[in-house]
């Protein structure tokens, strides 16, 4: 699936795809699937005359100049037009590198469902986005062949039951879903870009710039991500430091890295890592780059044991040689309730205090997502909007080296830099009669 916004070229690049598959020409970069055979194929879209307008333009080139589309003109062996729709081709033959001939059809989605039964097929186009009746036929039309279906579409309609479908089992092997925003489409200028986005309606501006899907009042951060994205710069020194994480398996273990301008009360994500189906092992190992002295706050859920070794998650960590911190993320007053930890996030977004570094596209991705339904979150592609919410809930205990050098004696090791005191410890000894790490 490739979401995309408005004029962005997601036609263009679907009929290079279809075009490739079908002619057997590959560039050498090309990483995607290969036919080595003439294939059978269709393109499709709404209506005869978007089909026409879209994919068969692309492919063909407009009415009339057959070959100055994706399709080279040498490779077309015939045209045949179809019924109904005035200039509407129904079927293409093409040579294919491998001496055979392709076949592509020409198909819409306003014929339903049984007139997409029918015989196997290698390879099967959808320029927008299609009911999920028609999606299951054409489906069952690549069983046999093990072929390849794609889409390309702006998510106008929401989170339906196909792009649920495909985002959620998008795994970047088997099922891939791609997004492309408006900066990456650089054949638009740079200056275009803002008066383009202005000129769709407010809630339009998301799909139709960035192909996210339409979410309307289910959305639970309704903030331009602009408002949030700054670009990338070195961290004062004397700024808190926090690493934050969530737990995860199927789902992906993620973390964040949040640096915090005391100062300004202003708190900037840094740096994001998300990743499904690791080990501590290879997690620690990918996240102590980001500091030796780098304190973690962690979840709840960091309490449950392992059934092998009976440690705790947090455990393993520790043992991984990350400082967690030693009890599980809370608010202030002790809670750790999901929808205070949304507010506090959403407190810090409309003040403008809360900032995210601009090249950390897996969180603003999570972002533009993040929605309801029936008034409750959706917990799902959330991984990494959990560690911050995990990090914001625990920004007392972040520190910078200063912090950790002139911080007092205590007890407990719950040093509050901002108080100047203890957390319910007691003064008293060295630091290492009384067990005191600053680390912790």
């Amino acid at each position: 699936m490739l979401r995309a916004g408005n004029q962005q070229g997601k036609t263009h690049a679907g009929g290079m795809e279809m075009a490739m598959h079908l002619t057997g020409r590959y560039p050498e970069w090309w990483g995607g699937r290969r036919f080595e055979h003439a294939i059978e194929a269709w393109a499709a879209c709404d209506t005869g005359e978007t089909t026409r307008d879209n994919p068969q333009r692309v492919l063909m080139g407009p009415v009339g100049s057959w070959g100055t589309g994706a399709i080279p003109e040498g490779a077309i062996v015939d045209a045949k037009r179809g019924r109904g729709v005035a200039d509407l081709l129904d079927t293409v033959l093409v040579n294919h590198a491998s001496g055979g001939i392709s076949r592509l059809g020409f198909k819409r989605y306003d014929q339903g469902r049984e007139a997409w039964q029918g015989p196997a097929k290698h390879a099967i186009w959808c320029d927008e986005e299609p009911p999920a009746g028609i999606y299951g036929e054409a489906l069952a039309r690549l069983t046999a062949t093990r072929g390849i279906i794609y889409t390309t579409f702006t998510p106008l309609k929401g989170m339906s039951e196909i792009v649920e479908r495909l985002m959620h089992d998008s795994d970047g092997v088997t099922t891939a879903d791609v997004n492309m925003t408006i900066e990456d489409a650089e054949h638009i200028p740079e200056a275009e870009r803002a008066r383009i986005i202005a000129a769709f309606p407010a809630h339009e501006r998301e799909a139709r710039a960035r192909g996210v899907p339409i979410l309307g009042s289910g959305r639970v951060f309704p903030f331009p991500e602009e408002s949030l994205s700054v670009a990338p710069f070195a961290v004062p020194a004397h700024w808190a430091l926090l690493g934050a994480m969530d737990f995860g398996w199927d789902h992906p273990f993620a973390a964040v890295k949040l640096a915090w301008d005391r100062d300004a009360d202003c708190v900037y994500v840094t740096a994001a890592y998300r990743v499904r189906e690791q080990t501590p092992v290879v997690h620690a190992a990918a996240l102590k780059p980001w500091g030796a002295l780098l304190k973690w706050a962690w979840p709840h859920d960091g309490l449950a044991h392992d059934k092998g070794s009976g440690d705790t998650l947090a455990a393993q960590y520790r043992a991984q040689g990350l400082k967690m911190l030693r009890a599980h993320a809370t608010h202030g007053d002790g809670g750790f309730g999901l929808e205070a930890g949304i507010m506090a996030m959403l407190d810090r977004m409309k003040s403008g205090r809360l900032k995210v570094f601009a090249h950390l596209s897996d969180w603003f991705e999570e972002f533009r997502l993040y929605h309801r339904k029936d008034g409750l979150i959706v917990k799902e592609r959330d991984d990494l909007i959990s560690a911050t919410r995990i990090g914001l809930m625990m920004l007392r205990h972040a520190a910078s080296p200063d912090d950790a050098r002139h911080a007092p004696a205590t007890a407990d090791g719950d040093y509050d830099p901002l108080a100047g005191a203890p957390m319910g410890g007691r003064f008293g000894g060295t630091r290492e009669e009384v067990g005191w790490d600053p680390l912790r």
